[in-house]
C-alpha cells in the first residue's frame, strides 16, 4: 500500500508534538511503541521506524503546560504497519507489557488500535486492508467503526516475534480537532488539493489524495468554535505534508495565499496554518 504514501500522492510524513517530560516519553516511544531513537538533544528527540526517516519528533518546551481539553489540535496521529501479522504481533507485545488500549476498531478499510502517550497525545496503530477490498460509491469510500476481531489478529500475529516497529512503517494519516468544517474544508481541498472521501454528518470529514481512504481526518468533536491551545502546551506543534514536486508545493502555497490563508517561510521552510490554528509544514 506504499503508493498512497509516495509520489504522486500528497501525504503526511512526520509529526512534531510537545511533551511534559522528554525522558519519560523517550522510554515510552522506544519500549512501548517500538521506535528507533534517531537523535536526542536536551529538549528534543527524533524517532524513526527504519533508522533513517523521521516519523515523530517530541519536544519539551520551556514552561510546558499539560494537555488542554476541548481545544483544536491533535486527535491522533496514525502509524501504518505493513501487514496484518504485524498488527497481531504488536497486540501480543502490548498484552505482555500491560499496555492499556483506549479502543480497537474495524473500519472496513483498515483495522486499528488506539492508545495515548504519557501526556495524552493520541496514537492510532493500524493496518490497511487491500485497496481492492475497499467499497467506493463514486468519490465516497465506505468506512465504519465496528468490533475488531482481536482473537483472529492474535492468531495471525502469534508466529511474528515483536522486535519493534517494522522498518516499512509509515505515518499513515493524522486526525485533527478543528473549530468548524466549512472554512476548514476549503483550506484543505481548494487550498491544499485534497478531496473529501467520507463525511460523518456535520461533525467530521475525511480527505485524501489518490483515492486513499484518508490522509487527514477533521472533526469538531471538541465543540464548534473550540479555541486553539497555547503554543507551549502538550499537543501538536506541526505535521508535514509531502508534495510530489516543488512545483506542486508552490502551487498550493499560491492557492492558499490567494484564498487569504497565512503561509510563512522560516529558514527556507514553508508553514501554513489551517483556520483552527493547526500548523502544517509543506515539503
Amino acid at each position: 500500500m506504499k503508493h498512497f504514501h509516495q509520489s504522486p500522492a500528497t501525504y503526511v510524513q512526520d509529526v512534531m508534538i510537545n511533551v511534559e517530560n522528554l525522558q519519560r516519553s523517550i522510554d515510552f516511544y522506544t519500549k512501548v511503541i517500538g521506535f528507533i531513537l534517531l537523535e536526542q538533544t536536551e529538549s528534543q528527540a527524533v524517532f524513526s521506524a527504519n533508522g533513517q526517516t523521521p516519523l515523530l519528533t517530541i519536544v519539551q518546551p520551556k514552561g510546558i503546560k499539560p494537555k488542554h481539553q476541548r481545544t483544536t489540535g491533535l486527535y491522533h496521529y496514525a502509524l501504518l504497519l505493513p501487514s496484518r501479522a504485524d498488527l497481531g504481533s504488536i497486540i501480543h507485545h502490548f498484552i505482555a507489557n500491560g499496555v492499556r488500549l483506549q479502543g480497537a476498531s474495524d473500519h472496513l478499510v483498515s483495522e486499528a488500535l488506539y492508545l495515548s502517550d504519557p501526556d495524552g497525545n493520541g496514537i492510532e496503530i493500524y493496518r490497511d486492508r487491500p485497496a481492492q477490498e475497499w467499497n467506493w460509491n463514486g468519490t465516497a469510500v465506505e468506512m465504519a467503526s465496528i468490533a475488531l476481531d482481536v482473537e483472529d489478529l492474535l492468531k495471525e500475529g502469534q508466529d511474528n516475534t515483536w522486535g519493534g516497529l517494522p522498518k516499512e512503517t509509515v505515518m499513515g494519516h493524522i486526525h485533527l480537532h478543528v473549530s468548524e468544517l466549512k472554512d476548514t474544508e476549503q483550506f484543505y481541498t481548494k487550498g491544499l488539493g485534497f478531496e473529501v472521501v467520507t463525511r460523518y454528518g456535520d461533525q467530521a470529514l475525511f480527505i485524501s489524495t489518490e483515492r486513499y481512504h484518508h490522509h487527514i481526518g477533521l472533526n469538531t468533536w471538541n465543540g464548534v468554535g473550540a479555541p486553539a491551545p497555547e503554543g507551549n502546551s502538550v499537543g501538536l506543534v506541526w505535521f508535514s505534508l509531502v508534495f510530489s514536486s516543488e512545483e506542486k508545493k508552490l502551487s498550493a502555497v499560491d492557492r492558499l495565499t490567494s484564498l487569504g490563508y497565512k503561509v510563512e517561510v522560516l529558514d527556507g521552510l514553508y508553514f501554513a496554518m489551517d483556520p483552527s490554528g493547526n500548523r502544517i509544514k509543506l515539503d
